[in-house]
């Protein structure tokens, strides 16, 4: 068991203007970002996990992305989507591999919360 399971990984913080976000988390919380991954995505690792500034997307068909975004670091994706859904959970955007990082889905939870998974690419 990888000490990466099953934790806290990442979470973005989903913005309509990503450079007033990014301004306001670097002001308030004195995090510095840089660019990372496609045009308009900031990263930085000052809050402890990794967070980012990306613009709001839609993550299914009217499916807006609202608040913060979560993303958990899992060792199996399909194993992880399968007990989605057999819990009775709601897989909404399908497994995406975004290379470089590894293979990511996100979900609804059975109470209507909204997370992502993401199966790390093996380092090293």
């Amino acid at each position: 068991m990888s000490a990466m399971q099953n934790k806290l990984t990442h979470f973005a913080v989903n913005c309509d203007d990503v450079e007033r976000g990014k301004k306001f988390y670097e002001t308030v919380f004195g995090w510095k970002f840089a660019p990372w991954g496609p045009p308009g995505f900031f990263n930085s690792s000052d809050a402890g996990v990794m967070v980012a500034v990306q613009q709001r997307r839609e993550l299914a068909p009217g499916l807006k992305m609202i608040g913060m975004e979560c993303s958990f670091g899992v060792e199996d994706i399909d194993a992880t989507q399968a007990a989605v859904e057999q819990m009775g959970g709601k897989i909404l955007m399908p497994k995406v591999t975004i290379p470089g990082v590894g293979t990511l889905i996100f979900f609804q939870d059975t109470e209507g919360n909204v997370a992502g998974a993401m199966q790390y690419e093996k380092r090293g």
